[in-house]
């Protein structure tokens, strides 16, 4: 099918304006290349910087139209997720990563992205829509910036002016040849907190940050019976994710503020829950407790030896 031409009365705008009505913080339009370009990704796996997360190296995630094959414009959008609570410094405190203290993020975005589909669907005859939060092969980072909600850090995560980087991603490919923004530019500067605060050194090098020594990734990605010995001494509490290079960023401690969605409101045992509790929760409990929960993507047995290790119980491979 070929692509419609943008309806005189759907302006760029419009689209804007629909998203935020939605409840999105910010909205913003990329429009497709005549060529794709991975060039960073590329280097990136090339490396084997993505550790055994084989699904990476996608093609689709290099070309969105190899998703859509008509795709003309990106409409990038993000919301605030911050909720101003800190962490227990006490010795035997679990560490547990923002992003996952309340509802899970991909039931919010995805039901505010279904509706802005719909809203661009119901615009006119032949307008075609796909929507993806952290759910597909979508370089949703690098669209991002280019639809100018911010840049990418050194950290490799995604900055707003406003928000800094407590916010989740969501990106709509449509057929509308939608006026396109301007891409955000770089304002890392010479700061190098992310890098120097990382206890495992997973950020090698300015923007690049290589999953095998992450402890985010170990403590939801690996599958492994045991962590790396080197991971597990470093834990510092850390048992779900984990946010340090993000605490100490200087955009993150300037701009921050409460989010005003209601479903990231923490639940009362994603915050501060002790390390020996976590060590022998059984099976049905971290079910009951991860109901509706980013959490799910931990399996029970991995966060039992997520909390040991944390605790420093054993020697971990």
């Amino acid at each position: 099918m070929t692509s419609p031409a943008t309806p005189e009365f759907i302006q760029a705008g419009q689209v804007k304006q629909a998203a935020l009505s939605l409840g999105f913080h910010k909205v913003g339009i990329a429009a497709v290349p005549d060529e794709a370009e991975a060039i960073a990704l590329n280097r990136w796996l090339a490396q084997g910087y993505h550790a055994d997360m084989a699904w990476m190296a996608n093609s689709r995630r290099q070309d969105v139209r190899q998703i859509m094959p008509e795709v003309q414009s990106v409409i990038c959008v993000a919301i605030n997720y911050y909720v101003d609570l800190e962490r227990s410094p006490a010795s035997g405190t679990a560490k547990i990563s923002r992003y996952a203290w309340g509802r899970d993020y991909h039931r919010v975005l995805h039901k505010k992205l279904k509706a802005l589909c719909r809203w661009l669907e119901a615009q006119g005859d032949g307008i075609q829509t796909r929507f993806y939060a952290d759910t597909g092969p979508i370089q949703d980072k690098v669209w991002a910036e280019r639809a100018g909600l911010g840049w990418i850090a050194k950290n490799s995560n995604l900055i707003t002016r406003e928000y800094g980087s407590w916010v989740f991603l969501g990106e709509v490919l449509t057929n509308l040849p939608l006026a396109a923004d301007t891409p955000h530019t770089q304002h890392c500067g010479t700061c190098t907190r992310c890098i120097e605060a990382c206890p495992t050194g997973a950020i090698v090098e300015p923007f690049v940050v290589d999953a095998n020594r992450c402890i985010a990734y170990h403590t939801i990605e690996n599958r492994a019976e045991a962590l790396p010995a080197d991971i597990a001494a470093k834990l510092n509490g850390w048992v779900a994710g984990c946010d340090i290079c993000q605490d100490v960023c200087p955009w993150n401690q300037r701009f921050a503020q409460p989010t005003d969605v209601d479903e990231f409101q923490p639940y009362p045992w994603h915050v501060n829950p002790p390390l020996a509790e976590l060590a022998e929760i059984s099976d049905e409990e971290w079910g009951d407790r991860t109901t509706a929960s980013a959490l799910r993507r931990i399996k029970p047995e991995m966060m039992r030896r997520n909390a040991r290790a944390a605790s420093g119980e054993g020697k971990m491979e």
